[in-house]
């Protein structure tokens, strides 16, 4: 690819960039939220057009006008936001268009077959005639990868693939990688975990602000040189912990339970504390973030914000008590794709805005401006949510709360799918908000966030809290025992 230049409304997303792909090597793909990463591979598969540029394919010049001539060509790409069609079963979305057909109608017998061998070589038992709906994210990830892999591809690109991925299930994919590598496999890597790049990586291209910055053998850069040239500064602190001094009690929870889910929960959020929580999956972290929001009613014990008992019958009431959530998915459960930044941001805040029914002109522009400069969200506000970086639509979901006037933030995986420079922004903006008398609850899989972050820790195993460390206390050694169930963890 060579020249390749790509704008939208108001936004240059691509200005000449360059990106040369060999056989068989794993070339990872590094930038900024915004830096024009996906972009860059949405016109690789045909899901946007170029306006300038060359792409070259066995040094034959190719014109991929739309998704099927890059089939045609043999690239195959696995999006950040899942592709899958949740009413239909993992065999059907696996070979959905290219399901196996006798007389006319699917053969399910040799359809299951062959999702079965598919699986296998992932290293994944399911059954075929599973709804995906009733997928946990780990699995549906693997199944969008089995989906890829289904016909031979010579250029595979993954974005951000193991963002909700166990550590097993991630050795499985590696292990995976590797293997297409050595048949010859061209494959484009997207992360925003630095550890994966040198796991696996043999070149490393960085974009930044939409332009080519450089191309290296990851044996002769360092994470220090990439951080510094994808976000043009020095982030020697990865985590800029600030406590905030201890206020009144925002939330307290007694016995609260939603059988078999939840049961037996209970803990105190104070003002100026971020509570972090840690577990494996399906331990019901994201299910007690859901109930605590109003999105799912708790069936036993006790909600008390701000020293009042409430009950929460929809998210509306939460909102009304000042909690505001941070959904793990953001695509289903935290925006609308279609809406401008303005009116995704405002959303919650329709009663104070239109308190007469009529929303006033241009209140809702008024009202995201100031939050999207102060997050540095790269769209203007009237841009289409759906356009942006999922870094930016991250920062979109943490705007609808800071517009409004929320004590109790509860945020699920808040940096999963945002790079490291946006990660401390994040970061920044949780010490402002506890130095101002917030309360955080902060859901995170990666365990040197939680432990760079937390004033405690609580771990959950089987819908209940297991253990709590404070700051001091906490090590991964003991969090992870403590997730596993495994007693006599190193101190």
């Amino acid at each position: 690819m060579t020249g390749i230049r790509k704008g939208f409304p108001g936004v240059v997303a691509l200005a000449g960039v360059d990106l040369t792909l060999n056989a068989g090597e794993v070339h990872m793909l590094l930038g900024e939220n915004g830096a024009g990463k996906s972009t860059l591979m949405k016109i690789l598969s045909g899901a946007y057009r170029k306006d300038a540029g060359d792409i070259r394919i066995n040094d034959a010049p190719v014109d991929i006008r739309n998704p099927q001539d890059a089939l045609a060509l043999g690239i195959r790409v696995i999006y950040q936001e899942l592709n899958l069609v949740p009413h239909l079963s993992v065999a059907e979305n696996i070979f959905l268009g290219a399901a196996p057909s006798r007389a006319g109608f699917i053969d399910w017998r040799t359809l299951d077959r062959a999702t079965t061998q598919l699986l296998a070589d992932l290293g994944m038992e399911l059954d075929p005639r599973t709804p995906v709906a009733s997928l946990s994210i780990a699995r549906r990830q693997m199944v969008e990868i089995a989906k890829a892999l289904k016909d031979q591809a010579s250029i595979l690109v993954m974005d951000e693939p193991t963002s909700a991925l166990t550590s097993h299930e991630v050795d499985q994919l590696f292990a995976i990688i590797k293997r297409l590598a050595a048949k010859g496999v061209a494959i484009v890597y997207i992360t925003h975990r630095l550890d994966e790049v040198y796991r696996i990586g043999d070149r490393v291209t960085v974009l930044r602000d939409g332009r080519h910055v450089a191309t290296n053998l990851l044996s002769e850069v360092t994470v220090g040189e990439l951080v510094r040239l994808m976000a043009n500064r020095d982030l020697a602190h990865h985590f800029p912990k600030r406590s905030a001094a201890r206020g009144e009690p925002l939330l307290h929870v007694t016995d609260l339970g939603r059988p078999p889910f939840l049961s037996g929960i209970n803990f105190t959020l104070r003002a100026g504390e971020v509570i972090g929580i840690a577990g494996l999956l399906g331990a019901g972290r994201s299910r007690l973030a859901r109930v605590l929001a109003g999105a799912e009613r708790a069936s036993q014990g006790r909600i008390e914000v701000a020293g009042h008992a409430v009950a929460f019958r929809s998210p509306a009431d939460a909102i009304r008590h000042r909690l505001g959530l941070l959904p793990e998915d953001r695509k289903a459960e935290g925006l609308v794709a279609g809406l401008t930044v303005a009116r995704n941001i405002a959303l919650p805040h329709g009663r104070r805005l239109a308190p007469w029914g009529f929303l006033p002109s241009k209140c809702e522009e008024r009202l995201a401006e100031p939050v999207a400069g102060d997050l540095r969200i790269k769209a203007t506000a009237t841009q289409a949510v759906r356009l942006l970086s999922g870094g930016n639509q991250q920062k979109v979901v943490l705007g609808k709360w800071l517009a409004g006037d929320a004590r109790v933030f509860i945020f699920d995986e808040p940096t999963r799918g945002v790079d490291v420079g946006a990660k401390v922004e994040i970061y920044n903006l949780m010490n402002r908000l506890t130095e101002n008398g917030a309360g955080i609850i902060m859901i995170s899989s990666e365990l040197p966030e939680l432990l760079g972050m937390s004033d405690r820790i609580l771990v959950m195993r089987g819908g209940r809290i297991q253990e709590e460390f404070t700051a001091a206390e906490a090590t991964q050694e003991r969090v992870l025992s403590a997730a596993l169930g495994v007693t006599g963890g190193a101190q």
